[in-house]
């Protein structure tokens, strides 16, 4: 299909440019995190789930202590903000396992900017729906059953660095909506649209609304 041929293109050539571009922000929050935190440079996030369900490691920088996904589940500490979590959509507004620098990496999306190295591999695309955890999307579907037909069109196309919901709001956004959003952007995937969304996305980045 010519569009998958042209949208593969892009994502190659411009993450490749866009990997150079952002150099000294990836050296400067190598910096940062390593000046002020313990751990490595890359989260330990699990997997996510890709095009036609398959599963993948998004590579991201550290914005959290480490092992912070399996502690919230595990340690006794993070019980109700485990609960929390779930309720709000797998999003937290206020969440004490953020390091200092933290929080600016991931207002700004600069935790996001590795995952660059997964379009190159092609398991992620520049623009498509934001990749979902395993068990979020169970859980969630299971909230929304009515959803549940919009999973096959969800999951039709490589999940996103940025994409429409991602420029949309992001965690203003609740799950609903934003898998009403996903399944609208895989039905109607263009390269007029991936260019519309890509416009929106340095203001969603510096202007940091709905991040988490």
């Amino acid at each position: 299909m010519l569009f998958d041929l042209i949208k593969r293109t892009i994502d190659i050539v411009g993450s490749l440019v866009l990997l150079v571009a952002f150099s000294p922000v990836i050296i400067a929050t190598t910096l940062a995190i390593k000046f002020t935190s313990q751990g490595p440079l890359f989260a330990d996030t699990p997997k996510r789930v890709g095009k036609g369900g398959r599963l993948f490691h998004p590579y991201k920088f550290r914005s959290m202590i480490v092992n912070a996904h399996n502690l919230l589940k595990t340690d006794p500490r993070f019980i109700k903000l485990y609960e929390q979590y779930k309720k709000s959509s797998y999003k937290l507004h206020e969440d004490p396992r953020i390091t200092p620098a933290g929080k600016f990496i991931r207002k700004h999306s600069i935790d996001e900017v590795p995952q660059f190295i997964n379009v190159l591999r092609g398991e992620m695309s520049i623009v498509g729906p934001r990749p979902y955890y395993p068990d979020e999307l169970k859980e969630q579907l299971s909230k929304h059953n009515d959803k549940q037909k919009l999973l096959k069109d969800v999951l039709s196309v490589r999940p996103g660095i940025t994409g429409y919901w991602q420029v949309s709001g992001r965690s203003d956004v609740h799950f609903d909506k934003r898998f009403e959003m996903d399944a609208y952007y895989a039905r109607k995937k263009s390269i007029l649209l991936d260019i519309l969304i890509l416009l929106k996305t340095p203001w969603a980045m510096i202007s940091g609304k709905g991040a988490v």
